[in-house]
C-alpha cells in the first residue's frame, strides 16, 4: 500500500516551488523579491484556484513564526550598541517623529473609515515603520547608496527598527488588557527595561567570554547550532516573562552582534534568513484576499496616498528639526515612503492576539505592494523636489533654517547639574536593576533550593543570606560607597563655585536606595525587626570594612564588561591587543576608496608614510602572513597592522575611506552573437587586427568558414566574405561594426 505524503512536506514543496518561479520572475523584471513571495503566498493560498492550494494552514503558521525569529535575530545581529551609539541624536529625534506622527495619522485615517480603536492602532504602528529592505535594495539599484544622506537614511531605519521592537511589546500588553490604563502601561514600560538590561548585562558579559574560551572548537556546524540555540532559549526566556519572541530573537541577536564572531555568524545564518524569510513572506501572500482589497480599495488608496505623504513631511520635517540642512532633509524623507517587514510582522502579532478584523491584513498588503512599486521613482525625485524647494522657500526661511543647521551640529553639552545629573542617574538605576536581578533570583531559586536542602530552617536562612548577600557586594559598594571621580562636578563644585547641595542630595540617594535594597532582601530571610537592625548596623560597617576586595573585583567585573561590549572595535582599531609601549596590533577592512589599491607594499610604502607594519593580508578564506614586497591590497582585504594608536588611526581613515560617489552610469550588458560577413560588409577581407572591434570592447573569439571549419583565431585572420563570425560585445556596438 503506497504511503500518503505528510501535509507539510507537500505544502512546503508547492509554496517554495512557486517562491523560487516568482523569484525569479521579479528578478529578471528587476523588483524587490519580497512582492514575488507574497505573490507565491497568493498563488498558493485560498482565494486563488487556479493553482494547486495548501492543505494545512497551521503547519505552514509554524513555519512562518520561525521565519518571524529568524529574521528578527539576523536583523539584531545588524544592530549592535555602538551603531546605536554612533547613529546619534537626529535619528533618534526623526524617527520618533515619524513614528508618534505616522501612528496619529494612521489611528485618524482608520477612525475614519470607522475601524475599531484597536484596529486603528494596530494600523498606525504598520503605517510608522519604513522597509529597511527594500530601500537598501532600492538605493543599490539606483547607484545612490554611497551618497551622504544615504547615512543619515540608514541611522534612521536603525532606530525605527529599535522603535518598533518597543511598540510591538506594548502593543501586546495594550491588546491584551484592552485598554490604555496608564499605571499598567508604565509599569509594562519599566518591565521591559528592566528585562533588556539585564539580558543585555548578562549576555554581553558572559557570552563573548564564552566564545573566547571555546573558539577552536566553533566550526561551521557548531556554530550555527550555538546560535540557533541561545536565540531559541532567548526567545523561550522573554515568552515566559511576558514578552513577544520578537523582542527575545532581536535581543539576542544584538548581543551577538559586540562579538568577534558577529559576521561568522551572520554569514553562516544568511542561506536559513532566506528560507524561513521566504516562507514568512509567501504565508503573507497566503491572506491576500482580491474580494477584500476590491471591498476595501477606498482605504488602500488612501493608506497608499497617506505612507507617501506622511513619511516624507514627518521624514523631512524631523531631520530639519535635528539640524540636518534642507536637501539632506528631503532626500531622506522621500527614501522612507514605503513600508514592509515589520508592518507584516505587527499585523501577524495582531492577528494571534485575536485582536484586530482579518480584512486590515489585505488592505496592509496591497499598501505594501504599492509603496514599494512607487519608492524607486519618489527615490529619483528626491533631488528635484530639493532644489524646488530650496529656489521657492523664502530667503529668510533659509537662512534660518541654515542658522538652525550650523549651530545644531556645532552644540556641545554644557557642564551643568543637568547633564550630571543625566549621567549619574543612569549608573545608579543600572547598579540598582543588577541588584534587583539578583534579589529576585535569590527568592525565586537561591532561598527555596537552601531550605529543601538543609533540614534546619534556621542554618538555610543563615547560609542564604551570606551568598547572597556575598553576590551582592561589589554592586551594593558601587551603588553606595564607590567614589565620584566626575570631572564635571568638580568643576561645578570648585571652579565655578556651584552650590554643593546637589552633590550632597545625590549621595545620599545612593546610600539610601543601597540600604533599602539590602533590607529588602533581609527582609525576605528574617523578621523585619531583626532585618532592619542588621541593615542600619551590621551591613553599613562590614561593607566599609571590605571596601578594598569589593572595589577590586568590581574593577574586575566592569573592565571584563567593557571588554566584551568593545569586542568588534578592540579588534579593529587594536586598543586591547597592546605589545609594548603604545604599540599594538589592528585589523581593518579594506574599502574601495583606499588611496593605495591596488598597489604592491613596496609601491605603497606604508611603513615610510604611515608608520605602521602590515603583518598580515586576509583574502576570502586565505590569508598571507607576514607579506612580502610584491603583495597587493585589493578591496575586501583585511589587513593587520602593527603601530601606535597615532599611527593605526591614521592608517584606518585612508584603509576604511569609502569612494567618492561616481555619476551614474548605465549597466553594459555584453552578449555573445554570431554573425555571417556580407560581400558589401566594411570588415569583408580585412585581418582581425584592422577592424575597430578591439577597440570597442568586442572580441572576437570565432570563425566559422564557409565549409564549415573553425578557424583558431589570431591578429592575421582574414575575415572572408560568408564566413561566420563569433563575437563578444554590446549588441548594438557589435551591429554597427559589422553594418
Amino acid at each position: 500500500m503506497q504511503e500518503t505524503l505528510a501535509p507539510i512536506i507537500s505544502d512546503l514543496a508547492l509554496i517554495l516551488v512557486l517562491a523560487g518561479i516568482t523569484t525569479l520572475l521579479f528578478k529578471w523584471l528587476r523588483q524587490p523579491v519580497i512582492l514575488g513571495y507574497i505573490l507565491a503566498g497568493f498563488l498558493a493560498g485560498p482565494h486563488f484556484s487556479f493553482t494547486p492550494s495548501i492543505t494545512d494552514a497551521n503547519d505552514i503558521d509554524i513555519w512562518a513564526n520561525i521565519g518571524i525569529i529568524i529574521l528578527l535575530f539576523c536583523l539584531g545581529l545588524e544592530f549592535n550598541f555602538k551603531k546605536l551609539v554612533n547613529v546619534g541624536g537626529s535619528a533618534a529625534v526623526t524617527a520618533l517623529v515619524i513614528i508618534c506622527g505616522m501612528i496619529t495619522l494612521g489611528f485618524a485615517v482608520g477612525a475614519m473609515f470607522n475601524f475599531t480603536w484597536i484596529n486603528s492602532l494596530f494600523l498606525g504602528t504598520m503605517l510608522s515603520m519604513s522597509s529597511t529592505t527594500i530601500i537598501i535594495k532600492a538605493l543599490t539599484d539606483l547607484n545612490l547608496h554611497k551618497q551622504k544622506f544615504t547615512t543619515v537614511v540608514f541611522g534612521v531605519l536603525v532606530m525605527e527598527d529599535l522603535f518598533a521592537i518597543i511598540m510591538m511589546v506594548l502593543l501586546s500588553s495594550i491588546a491584551v488588557s484592552s485598554t490604555f490604563e496608564g499605571g499598567e502601561l508604565v509599569f509594562s514600560i519599566l518591565k521591559l527595561v528592566f528585562f533588556l538590561v539585564i539580558c543585555f548585562l548578562v549576555g554581553v558579559y558572559l557570552i563573548p567570554t564564552f566564545f573566547k574560551k571555546n573558539k577552536r572548537y566553533l566550526n561551521q556546524e557548531t556554530m550555527l547550532i550555538l546560535s540557533i540555540g541561545m536565540c531559541l532559549a532567548m526567545v523561550a526566556l522573554a515568552t515566559y516573562s511576558g514578552f513577544s519572541e520578537a523582542l527575545g530573537a532581536f535581543l539576542m541577536g544584538s548581543i551577538l552582534a559586540g562579538t568577534n564572531e558577529a559576521e561568522r555568524i551572520e554569514k553562516i545564518m544568511e542561506p536559513i534568513k532566506n528560507l524561513f524569510g521566504a516562507i514568512f513572506f509567501v504565508s503573507v501572500g497566503m491572506l491576500v484576499d482580491p474580494a477584500a482589497i476590491a471591498e476595501y480599495y477606498i482605504p488602500i488608496i488612501v493608506l497608499s496616498v497617506v505612507v507617501i505623504a506622511g513619511q516624507i513631511i514627518f521624514g523631512t520635517g524631523g531631520l530639519l528639526v535635528s539640524g540636518q540642512p534642507i536637501k539632506i532633509a528631503v532626500q531622506s524623507g522621500f527614501c522612507l515612503t514605503q513600508i514592509g517587514e515589520f508592518a507584516f510582522i505587527v499585523a501577524t502579532l495582531g492577528m494571534s492576539l485575536n485582536v484586530i478584523e482579518p480584512y486590515i491584513y489585505p488592505i496592509v498588503v496591497a499598501v505594501s505592494v504599492i509603496t514599494t512599486f512607487t519608492t524607486p521613482y519618489f527615490i529619483k525625485a528626491a533631488e528635484p523636489a530639493a532644489e524646488y524647494l530650496e529656489r521657492k522657500l523664502p530667503q529668510r526661511t533659509k537662512e534660518f533654517l541654515s542658522r538652525y543647521s550650523e549651530k545644531a551640529t556645532q552644540i556641545h553639552t554644557r557642564k551643568s547639574w543637568g547633564t550630571v545629573l543625566r549621567s549619574y542617574i543612569a549608573k545608579v538605576a543600572i547598579y540598582a536593576i543588577i541588584l534587583v536581578a539578583i534579589i529576585l533570583v535569590a527568592n525565586t531559586f537561591i532561598i527555596p533550593l537552601m531550605q529543601k536542602v538543609i533540614p534546619d530552617s534556621a542554618i538555610a536562612n543563615h547560609i542564604s543570606a551570606v551568598i547572597v548577600l556575598f553576590i551582592m557586594s561589589p554592586f551594593l559598594w558601587a551603588l553606595m560607597l564607590k567614589p565620584i571621580n566626575n570631572k564635571s562636578i568638580r568643576v561645578l563644585v570648585y571652579d565655578s563655585g556651584a552650590s554643593p547641595v546637589p552633590f550632597l542630595l545625590m549621595v545620599l540617594f545612593r546610600f539610601a536606595t543601597g540600604l533599602f535594597l539590602a533590607f529588602y532582601l533581609i527582609a525576605s530571610i528574617y523578621p523585619v525587626k531583626t532585618s532592619l537592625l542588621i541593615t542600619l548596623l551590621l551591613f553599613p560597617v562590614l561593607l566599609i570594612l571590605s571596601s578594598k576586595p569589593l572595589k577590586r573585583r568590581l574593577l574586575e567585573i566592569e573592565e571584563k564588561f567593557l571588554n566584551n561590549l568593545n569586542e568588534r572595535e578592540f579588534r579593529r582599531s587594536g586598543k586591547n591587543n597592546n605589545l609594548v609601549r603604545n604599540m599594538h596590533i589592528a585589523e581593518m577592512d579594506v574599502k574601495d576608496g583606499c588611496p593605495f589599491l591596488g598597489k604592491t607594499l613596496g609601491d605603497a610604502d606604508i611603513r615610510q608614510h604611515y608608520g605602521v607594519n602590515v603583518i598580515s593580508i586576509k583574502r576570502g578564506n586565505k590569508r598571507c602572513d607576514m607579506p612580502k614586497r610584491n603583495n597587493r591590497i585589493l578591496p575586501g582585504d583585511a589587513i593587520s597592522v602593527v603601530g601606535t594608536d597615532k599611527q593605526i588611526a591614521a592608517f584606518l581613515a585612508d584603509v576604511e575611506k569609502e569612494a567618492p560617489m561616481e555619476e551614474v552610469q548605465e549597466e553594459k550588458r555584453f552578449v555573445l552573437g554570431h554573425y555571417r560577413i556580407a560581400p558589401d560588409s566594411s570588415i569583408a577581407g580585412k585581418k582581425v587586427n584592422e577592424t575597430q572591434f578591439r577597440q570597442n570592447n568586442c572580441l572576437v573569439i570565432g570563425i566559422e568558414t564557409t565549409e564549415g571549419d573553425f578557424v583558431n583565431i589570431t591578429g592575421e585572420t582574414r575575415l572572408n566574405p560568408g564566413d561566420t563570425i563569433w563575437i563578444v560585445g554590446e549588441k548594438h556596438v557589435m551591429e554597427k561594426l559589422l553594418e
